[in-house]
């Protein structure tokens, strides 16, 4: 069953209230910060580990920073910590420092259905999370047509199809990229509904989208943990997940130094296809 964050109604909502906090604050001459409450710094780790079809999979990145207050324009990229990754068959994968933040492993061996465990050493803190790495199906075609959008005004709309596996329970992420995009869109599907039949879904984006623009779209299976996990993140934001996390929300990272101090984040594995398709 698909589970679609409404972007029309959020970007309509977003600009009504830009253009209310414009005709308010336009005849002011200094520029007002809110004091606004700096919550305690936490470590956020985006360790999402993807693997193409049609790929090894070997490349994997890392990215480790902090939590910052609402007004500073830099995220605090986390330096010096020590990555690794161990799968059931007792193999370890090492990710190693790059530039700031950010760790890659070039050997990585992505196995379906093999369970994985993420090792994190970062600022005298341990920290841990399993996974295990679902398959995805392949994205079989891409159609465009032109629809109606809440207004009554024609609408580009994109619908891939890709085929749901018989007799076993999938969940799926997809997300959407294109120059036209500030942030990823996401969007949840499973196959609650459509199990082993073609499933079909569906994007558009108002006015944005139009002739010669390309729109990445990059489909993974995920775990019913990450699906319910995500599922929170988008009901918060209805936009990108990647932006402040919210305080209530927590992954599957543990730390296993001080269970208080724990990390924002999710270890997830991903099979994934990825179709670039070129706006008619």
């Amino acid at each position: 069953m698909q589970r679609m964050v409404n972007k029309n109604i959020k970007n309509k909502a977003l600009f009504v209230f830009s253009i209310l906090f414009v005709l308010l604050f336009s005849s002011c001459e200094d520029v007002v910060n809110l004091d606004l409450e700096t919550g305690e710094t936490k470590l956020v780790i985006d360790a999402e580990i993807i693997w193409l079809k049609g790929t090894s999979g070997n490349e994997q990145v890392i990215k480790i920073s902090k939590t910052a207050p609402y007004y500073d324009n830099v995220t605090p990229k986390v330096s010096g910590a020590q990555v690794r990754i161990e799968n059931s068959d007792g193999e370890v994968f090492t990710f190693n420092e790059t530039e700031p933040g950010s760790y890659v492993c070039t050997n990585f061996v992505p196995v379906v259905n093999t369970d994985y465990t993420l090792y994190v050493e970062a600022e005298g803190q341990s920290f841990t999370a399993s996974e295990r790495l679902i398959s995805s199906t392949s994205i079989e075609r891409v159609e465009q047509n032109i629809v109606p959008d809440f207004g009554g005004e024609d609408q580009i709309e994109l619908t891939f199809y890709y085929k749901d596996p018989a007799n076993e329970v999938n969940y799926y992420l997809t997300d959407y990229q294109s120059d036209f995009l500030l942030f990823p869109e996401y969007e949840l599907t499973d196959d609650e509904l459509f199990n082993g039949n073609e499933i079909s879904t569906r994007f558009s984006d108002d006015d944005d989208m139009e002739s010669g623009d390309t729109v990445v779209i990059t489909h993974r299976g995920i775990s019913k943990n990450f699906h319910n996990y995500m599922n929170l993140i988008l009901e918060v934001y209805g936009g990108s997940p990647f932006s402040i996390p919210p305080g209530n929300i927590r992954g599957n990272i543990v730390n296993t130094s001080d269970s208080n101090n724990y990390a924002f984040g999710y270890f997830r594995l991903c099979e994934a296809d990825k179709v670039s398709y070129l706006v008619k």
